[in-house]
């Protein structure tokens, strides 16, 4: 790809050297057509597939159990989706109160006092009980700027959730690849050691019958040595691979072994193709709609932090019922009052709203500079996942004709060998060779699967704005919890 010709947009915003606090819109709007060209390039840049399947459904349309089972425990007990189920809650209850912020109050008051008010008097006793409103009137918007501030805040935490779990989903299923294809290489790896030393052993034999020299066997020892060592190496960076697994799914290692193993021997994973990307890439990212969210919300809080300086207009009011009782007797009546009407105008406070104002303008300019990080980010990387993916569509016929012909010459030279027209070297280097050329091939299917991988969360994992919270979130979320309590009290 060139990279003078980089689908990432110039997304560069006057507001961060400006007075003037760009609306939203205005800064969506800035990068709309610059967006719209870069789907296009992206759309084009998608390899061809036959077979299509929706993001929503990437994971099911795999028909690999192990990879489900691995996913969903991953989820359950996630600190990160965890994490992100809170902020939705605290989010929430902040939209709550912003919202009842509008709204009148109402609450049940009673009083009773004893005095005397002359000397030589009796002492009476007076009381009253009912209902007390108060009201402040929205005139200027703060309260409304304080809900939409809130609503905003709360759909980004949701995203967020979507977000959290998508990416646990990805970070499982590449792991979950790296362990499969470690037990492969680890197979591959034993077999050139077996070679290796099958052949230490023969040289070892012409050896001592005279047929091979010295310098022949130390080097078929020194080889078979050297695969015996890869082999050990081998099989302690799969156990570091399983054992990742286990922390991610937290799950027993040795049901988390016989899953990999079980899709060891099942037919290889191959990936769904995706036949188009969504219609807006950057729309369908949780995390670039988040950071758009975040970016309204802060920008409803300079609209509340400068009706802050405006008067502010309250009601109060009373119904009820008050009692006096005294020498005379005890009298009783309803009692009910309305206001006063209030109306509250700063006008001194040491330049403490002017900089309420100036501090949540500056929020906006980083929630805007943020948002444009997240929109670059998000195009790079489904610009790299499509370049690895390519690259791996590109490599993979030369890596099976290579494999095809390696293995072809080594059978070949096993015929050879058998007739006595090959030596034991030639027939255990055309081995080692078509063991390389596999282990290769093997290597460039999980390189794909992982670009794939990468697509699919670049991509966005299949979400929308509609996308729905399942009731299910709150127990994963609770279980999170649970378990890493759990974990922390032993």
């Amino acid at each position: 790809m060139n990279m003078k010709c980089s689908l990432i947009p110039i997304l560069l915003l006057s507001t961060a050297c400006s007075s003037t606090v760009r609306a939203p819109a205005e800064q969506l709007a800035a990068t709309s057509v610059q967006n719209q060209q870069t789907q296009q390039s992206l759309l084009q840049a998608l390899p061809p597939t036959t077979q299509a399947a929706s993001l929503q459904q990437w994971w099911q349309a795999q028909g690999d159990p192990a990879l489900l089972q691995l996913i969903s425990a991953a989820q359950a007990v996630s600190p990160g989706i965890a994490q992100a189920w809170a902020n939705i809650e605290t989010a929430r209850a902040a939209r709550v109160s912003s919202g009842a912020a509008l709204l009148p109050t109402l609450d049940a008051t009673a009083n009773a006092s004893r005095a005397r008010s002359q000397p030589g008097m009796p002492a009476a006793n007076q009381g009253q009980a009912g209902l007390q409103t108060s009201w402040e009137i929205d005139v200027f918007g703060a309260g409304r700027a304080g809900r939409d501030a809130s609503q905003a805040s709360l759909d980004a935490s949701r995203a967020m959730w979507h977000d959290a779990r998508i990416s646990v989903a990805a970070e499982t299923a590449t792991q979950y690849v790296n362990a499969r294809q470690c037990l492969l290489t680890l197979a591959l790896t034993r077999k050139d050691s077996e070679s290796r030393q099958e052949t230490a052993r023969v040289t070892a034999l012409s050896a001592k019958a005279g047929v091979a020299s010295q310098n022949q066997l130390v080097l078929a020892q020194a080889a078979a040595a050297e695969g015996n060592n890869r082999t050990l190496q081998q099989q302690a960076a799969c156990e570091v691979e399983r054992k990742a697994l286990v922390a991610l799914t937290d799950l027993p290692e040795t049901e988390v072994a016989a899953l990999i193993q079980q899709a060891a021997t099942q037919p290889a994973w191959q990936p769904v193709g995706i036949s188009s990307l969504p219609a807006s890439v950057l729309g369908q990212r949780p995390d670039v709609y988040a950071a758009e969210q975040e970016m309204t919300a802060a920008y409803a809080q300079i609209s509340a932090a400068q009706a802050q300086r405006f008067p502010r207009l309250a009601l109060t009011g009373f119904v009820g019922r008050a009692y006096a009782e005294g020498s005379s007797g005890t009298l009783s009546a309803p009692s009910w009052s309305l206001g006063p009407l209030s109306l509250t105008l700063p006008l001194f406070n040491g330049g403490r709203l002017a900089a309420n104002v100036d501090a949540a303008e500056a929020r906006y300019l980083a929630s805007a500079s943020n948002y444009q990080a997240k929109v670059r980010q998000a195009v790079r990387e489904v610009e790299e996942a499509l370049v690895n993916l390519r690259s791996a569509e590109a490599r993979q016929q030369d890596a099976a004709v290579a494999a095809r012909s390696y293995a072809a010459h080594a059978a070949q030279t096993a015929s050879r060998y058998q007739q006595g027209m090959a030596s034991l070297f030639d027939l255990e280097d055309a081995r080692r060779s078509a063991f390389a050329a596999e282990l290769n091939e093997s290597a460039l299917q999980s390189e794909r699967r992982r670009a794939w991988i990468s697509l699919y969360r670049a991509a966005g994992g299949g979400w929308n704005t509609q996308a729905a919270l399942p009731a299910a979130a709150a127990t994963s979320a609770t279980s999170a919890v649970s378990a890493t309590s759990a974990q922390n009290s032993q």
